[in-house]
Parts: C-alpha cells; sequence; structure tokens
C-alpha cells in the first residue's frame, strides 16, 4: 500500500489542499495527486478551485494532447494510454482522484 501524503497547491491564487499517492500495476507507476476547495459560490460560480496531476514515476506509456478550438485556444486534453497495466493504473489512480474530491466536497456541504 502506498502512503497518502497531504499538501498544498496554488489555484488562481487559491490555496487548495491536496493528496497525493502513487499508484502502480504490473510494471509502471503513476503519482497521483488531486484536491479542491470545496463549494464556494460567488455570484457567478467561480469561486471554487479544483486541482489533478497525474505524473509518470516508472515505466508509464502515456501521451497528453492538448485540443483547441477554432480560435486555437487550448479547450481541452486527450490523455492516451498503452498496454493492459495501464488501463488497470489509470483506473486506480481515477478512483483515487474521485475519492479525494468527493470527500473534501462532503466536508464543505455537509
Amino acid at each position: 500500500m502506498y502512503e497518502v501524503i497531504s499538501g498544498e497547491r496554488d489555484v488562481n491564487r487559491v490555496a487548495v489542499d491536496t493528496f497525493k499517492r502513487q499508484v502502480a500495476s504490473g510494471e509502471n507507476i503513476l503519482e497521483v495527486e488531486a484536491g479542491t476547495n470545496g463549494y464556494k459560490g460567488d455570484s457567478y460560480g467561480h469561486a471554487s478551485r479544483t486541482y489533478i496531476r497525474l505524473q509518470n514515476i516508472m515505466d508509464t506509456d502515456m501521451r497528453v494532447k492538448e485540443t483547441h478550438d477554432s480560435d486555437g485556444n487550448v479547450d481541452g486534453f486527450v490523455l492516451e494510454m498503452a498496454g493492459d497495466s495501464e488501463l488497470t493504473t489509470i483506473i486506480n489512480a481515477l478512483k483515487f482522484v474521485i475519492k479525494v474530491l468527493d470527500e473534501q466536497r462532503r466536508e464543505v456541504v455537509g
């Protein structure tokens, strides 16, 4: 079992508590970090901040590509992974992200 480490990231000048851990399957290891400051509800709905990071630690076959709108602005990304163990690793990493964000959101809204 990998240790969960707490930290803090700056997201648009707002401090966000994060949690990170390593996720492994087969020969590959990803580090996943996630956090949110929960619902902060300003009149425009822009007060919340959310942070997600995936980093290859060892032998994870992955590529990230930006997608662009018709004006050339970044409007998304594509994450491509190759390999059977990478499938398991990304599933486990995304489960961790969901758990962290859901738990932090509940702390704020009850």
